[in-house]
């Protein structure tokens, strides 16, 4: 299993603390953001970025919140996440800035990288993309859809892979209906992949810990959805 090392970026008046999982052997690597969900950077991201090393990509899970902390408790990672979302623009900024600081590592080819996120992390990787980034791919598992900045036509250049629960409440029917019109309409190279049964939160084995409505694993549409992210990280990122 790749070790995991801490990588440092300050960014808005935040000090911000990733986790860096390296391939064995010569680079540089693909590489690959993991965005955490609004619990902030737990042992799940970070298991996420070593399952991705041991395929051969460099994995930077990243730190939205500040000093790499996570959020178990829903109420207490109501804060930091509700601030991040209040700043216009911030989001795309930070998961930009952190896309750049991934290109930056000597260990990373600059000209093969993608981001993967998670139910906000969902948000911050489409954000990224809509940015125009030079991210290859990005993909989002029940992630939070709405924005307030569209995309524009042309500007999109990374593959956009979404993978939604049919019974998620955060991103209703409406929400992936309008996604799809907005990514049509800017001209961008995309899947949308929707369980029908699936829930809130479905990639994780301890979601329905937290004893809301809508909030459910669903090992067949996490299952499903990480196969075809490593089909998609496979195609786009390897020569």
């Amino acid at each position: 299993m790749a070790e995991i090392t801490a990588v440092t970026l300050h960014h808005d008046g935040a000090d911000l603390i990733g986790a860096l999982a390296v391939p064995d052997g010569p680079g540089p690597h693909p590489g690959v953001l993991v965005v955490h969900t609004a619990h902030g950077l737990t042992e799940m991201m970070r298991e996420r970025a070593q399952r991705l090393a041991d395929l051969g990509y460099t994995a930077l899970a990243v730190d939205m919140y500040g000093g790499g902390q996570s959020y178990p408790a829903p109420d207490a990672a109501g804060g930091p996440f509700a601030g991040l979302l209040g700043a216009p623009g911030r989001v795309r900024a930070r998961t930009v800035a952190w896309h750049e600081a991934l290109k930056g590592l000597p260990v990373v080819d600059p000209g093969r990288t993608a981001a993967i996120g998670y139910c906000f992390g969902g948000k911050c990787v489409l954000e990224l993309a809509r940015s125009g980034a030079g991210a290859r791919a990005v993909v989002s598992y029940h992630g939070l859809l709405t924005t307030e900045e569209p995309a524009r036509p042309g500007t999109v250049r990374a593959h956009i892979s979404v993978y939604a629960g049919g019974q998620d409440p955060y991103a209703p029917r409406a929400d992936i209906d309008a996604l799809e019109r907005e990514l049509a309409a800017a001209g961008a190279d995309y899947t949308l992949t929707t369980f029908s049964q699936a829930a809130h939160g479905f990639t994780d084995p301890s979601s329905g810990d937290i004893g809301r409505p809508g909030i459910a694993y669903e090992p067949l549409a996490a299952a499903q959805s990480w196969a075809g992210t490593i089909a998609l990280l496979g195609s786009l990122l390897n020569p």
